[in-house]
């Protein structure tokens, strides 16, 4: 079955910075399911989002939806893939116009798209929508954005995607700026659009926790490569990587199953360009790591990492990585 959408080795370069490296990923919809990707800031993450939704352009490589170059899409195809793929971005105040009431982020895509015949069914798609993500219409339409609390904006523009029935939603740190009281009803939400709905979900986010609360597989980037990927309970509960291992560690609710610190070979400082990107913060690297960059490791049937520690393992393709990703 051809993927929803497809990176083709792409990178993404900002002046001499790269977001990221040769990077290949596919969305299959024949297995919807929840892929987190996990990493401090300036590792990629929203660089990823970005190319998937087509906002920027890569350096090099591809951006494919439905087997299509996205930037060789005529105008149809380009309503076809807003359609399918779309947003939920990480502040729920600036999305909204403060001069229109909340009605109009649920109303556009209603005319543009033209889900329903008459303002009646509109209004009914709208209220169904707002049910789904546990709001009462009555509480909220009418009013504007000032009048609404961050959590209810924010399951707004998860009714907003679930109006378009998408087959990808790219959330970008969706729950990172409400209440904690409200982030587990967020990620419910998405939790059902993929159960019910058979939506995925790409869940970006530098929380590890929630990584783990929601997501079938996750991907862990850093300097804008991928550091460790795959199922999600190999990776958080027996880290392989060392900068997997100092994310969970960070976390005092979510212990691993080694004591990473406990490794022996000295940590080597300053890695030089053109070897390991994590080798300059690493407590185990070898005097490898910082003239040679590592390939992926398949570990295991469900999991990969990118450290020379497990050379003995095969070496993953992109086609493979792509593979493990797609929940299989």
């Amino acid at each position: 079955m051809i993927p929803i959408v497809e990176l083709r080795e792409v990178s993404k370069s900002f002046g001499r910075k790269a977001a990221l490296e040769r990077f290949s990923f596919s969305i299959d919809p024949a297995r919807p399911g929840i892929t987190a990707v996990v990493g401090e800031s300036g590792s990629g993450k929203t660089t990823l989002a970005r190319l998937l939704l087509g906002l920027i352009e890569p350096t090099a490589g591809t951006v494919v939806y439905n087997n299509r170059d996205l930037r060789s899409l005529k105008a149809a195809e380009r309503r076809g893939f807003r359609r399918d793929v779309q947003a939920i971005f990480q502040d729920p105040y600036e999305v909204y116009n403060p001069f229109y009431r909340v009605d109009h982020v649920l109303t556009t895509p209603v005319r543009r798209f033209r889900l329903a015949r008459t303002k009646a069914a509109g209004r009914l798609l709208i209220e169904e929508a707002l049910h789904g993500v546990g709001l009462r219409p009555e509480e909220i339409l009418g009013r504007y954005p000032h009048q609404l609390s961050g959590g209810q904006r924010q399951r707004i523009m998860v009714a907003r995607a679930l109006l378009l029935r998408p087959r990808l939603i790219v959330a970008d740190e969706p729950v990172s700026m409400v209440d904690a009281s409200l982030r587990a009803t967020i990620l419910g939400s998405l939790q059902k659009l993929r159960e019910e709905l058979g939506i995925s979900i790409l869940y970006i986010t530098h929380d590890l926790a929630t990584a783990y609360q929601v997501a079938d597989t996750i991907l862990v980037l850093y300097r804008a490569a991928v550091a460790e990927a795959g199922d999600v309970e190999l990776v958080v509960k027996d880290p392989r990587h060392p900068y997997t291992k100092l994310l969970i560690g960070s976390i005092p609710q979510v212990s691993t199953t080694r004591d990473w610190s406990a490794e022996e070979t000295p940590a080597l400082a300053d890695a030089p360009p053109g070897g390991c990107t994590f080798a300059d913060r690493c407590p185990v690297a070898l005097k490898r790591c910082v003239t040679a960059i590592p390939p992926l490791y398949r570990v295991d049937a469900r999991r990969a990492a990118a450290c020379f520690r497990l050379d003995g393992a095969p070496a993953m393709t992109d086609a493979e990585l792509a593979s493990l990703l797609a929940h299989n």
